[in-house]
């Protein structure tokens, strides 16, 4: 049997938190990625990188970005997303649902957890273009998002592993754990198919880091409704939640919004699982620049409700729950140069056209002559006194409208025109495994389970219905850094000569 202080389960950006975390306590560490090197990193290989955290100023990004530039500095402004508006966000999108104790811990170890991993070797930049527009000669970054992992998501993972095996962190490919090692009072190890031989490794401590249940069809029609059977999935194939199985197969709890999911608008015609030479580039999040229309041509959202990194996770939910589970998003040629760089992938499917009329003889599976109507009232209810800025909740909106459009409201009157047909890309699901503040897997009785954590995607309690763009990386780093302290701590205390108690990452780092 191999035998190992800690095992992580997973090999995206949580899991290498918590066993890079785990390491730098002394544990002898082992990752199982159930994928081939060649997809392994779960969703976080697929994200674009950007990741949220609470920062004072320019002065804190410094820290983050130490190659920030002064001409960058002179001709940005990056402004402050301080931890009272990062809670703002989490409860006001999760609807006051998101668990006080996570989230506390989100909010608060979100700068150090980032300066923690700048400190590893992971580099950061700002995140120009997708959240800054250049208005009189300056940026200016909105949302509360500004920064991203240099290479995106692809390039966090590489980063993380390669720190990880060089402070000796084993890692696997082709090995899936498929049961924990549990004799009734501690976990001490898992069970695992690689290669086609099934082998048991033990361990002090296993932290699952696994993802959630969304590349699994069945689970999400059971959990999420049965039209989530037609949803496509924006990252792994791998996602099929096997951690969050075998830890309620011991008696773990259930938790958080289980028939809820980070869900966006996806390019319709993109493949069954997320394509690693695409990227994200099948997501279509300039939306509030423009109109959406479904089958019948009307609009069915606000487009313009809030900034995009408050919506889109949401709205995908809402185009499959339209005729046809389609939408088509609409711009015209005023505001073409704001869309972002997704819109110009090959893999698209766009239509275009000189004029409107040509353009609702191309939108496939849509009611032509509703879809002018729809666009002609929407024209004359734009509040065309109201200056136009997509920098800021401008408040440029419609009036006497069925659904009104609240900011970013421009007349689609000048061609030539562009039209992407979207469907509902599933990111992760929220539902998962109840964890405390120290990342340990509580049982149904809300007891710990000894030995084993959690972190990342199938944690369940953080997100309700909705999610703060960029929280997914930063809560998939603290927690994965809580899970990783606690469980090497645990691991080296309790070998011999250690204390045997086991002291979690709560109190021993901030």
């Amino acid at each position: 049997m191999d035998q190992f202080d800690v095992v992580v389960v997973g090999a995206g950006n949580a899991a290498l938190c918590a066993a890079i975390a785990a390491e730098e306590r002394g544990a002898r560490v082992l990752v199982l990625e159930r994928a081939p090197e060649s997809e392994s990193g779960g969703n976080s290989r697929f994200t674009a990188g950007a990741i949220r955290f609470a920062y004072k100023g320019v002065d804190d990004l410094r820290e983050i970005m130490p190659d920030l530039t002064e001409g960058e500095i002179a001709q940005t402004d990056f402004q402050s997303y301080t931890e009272d508006q990062f809670f703002d966000d989490m409860f006001r999108v999760t609807r006051y649902r998101s668990d006080p104790v996570l989230c506390e811990l989100l909010v608060r170890r979100s700068f150090s957890t980032m300066k923690w991993l700048s400190g590893k070797g992971v580099r950061f930049q700002p995140i120009y273009g997708r959240q800054a527009f250049k208005i009189d000669g300056k940026f200016k970054f909105w949302g509360g998002l500004t920064v991203e992992a240099w290479g995106g998501g692809p390039g966090l993972v590489e980063s993380e592993t390669q720190i990880a095996r060089k402070r000796g962190v084993e890692v696997r490919y082709n090995a899936r754990a498929i049961e924990l090692l549990y004799d009734g009072s501690k976990v001490s190890g898992v069970k695992i198919k690689e290669r086609g031989q099934i082998k048991d490794i033990s361990a002090q401590c296993v932290v699952l880091a696994a993802g959630g249940f969304q590349a699994d069809p069945s689970m999400r029609a059971q959990y999420l409704g049965r039209e989530w059977e037609l949803a496509r999935v924006r990252g792994s194939r791998f996602s099929t939640g096997d951690g969050i199985r075998m830890a309620k197969a011991i008696g773990a709890a259930s938790y958080g919004n289980w028939s809820g999911c980070h869900a966006v608008g996806w390019d319709f015609n993109a493949p069954e699982f997320g394509d690693l030479d695409v990227g994200d580039g099948f997501q279509k999040h300039s939306y509030p620049f423009g109109i959406m229309v479904n089958a019948l041509g009307r609009r069915f959202v606000d487009e313009g409700a809030d900034f995009r990194n408050y919506t889109y996770a949401k709205y995908g939910r809402v185009i499959l729950e339209q005729p046809g589970n389609f939408a088509w998003q609409i711009f015209d040629s005023k505001v073409t140069h704001l869309l972002r760089d997704e819109y110009r992938i090959k893999q698209v499917t766009k239509v275009t056209a000189d004029t409107l009329e040509e353009l609702a003889s191309k939108l496939e599976g849509v009611d032509a002559k509703a879809f002018l109507q729809e666009i002609a009232s929407y024209n004359a209810a734009v509040q065309k006194d109201v200056p136009f800025n997509p920098n800021i909740k401008d408040g440029r909106g419609t009036t006497s409208l069925a659904v009104n459009k609240t900011n970013w409201a421009n007349t689609i009157d000048e061609g030539p025109y562009c039209a992407f047909q979207v469907g509902c890309g599933v990111t992760f699901t929220f539902g998962g495994l109840r964890i405390n503040g120290d990342a340990q897997v509580l049982d149904e009785d809300l007891e710990p389970i000894q030995g084993l954590y959690a972190a990342g995607e199938l944690v369940g309690g953080l997100f309700y219905f909705n999610y703060p763009g960029g929280t997914g990386l930063m809560a998939g780093s603290v927690f994965g850094r809580i899970a990783g302290n606690s469980a090497g701590e645990a691991a080296i205390q309790a070998m011999p000569g250690g204390t045997g108690q086991g002291v979690g990452a709560t109190t021993a780092v901030a």
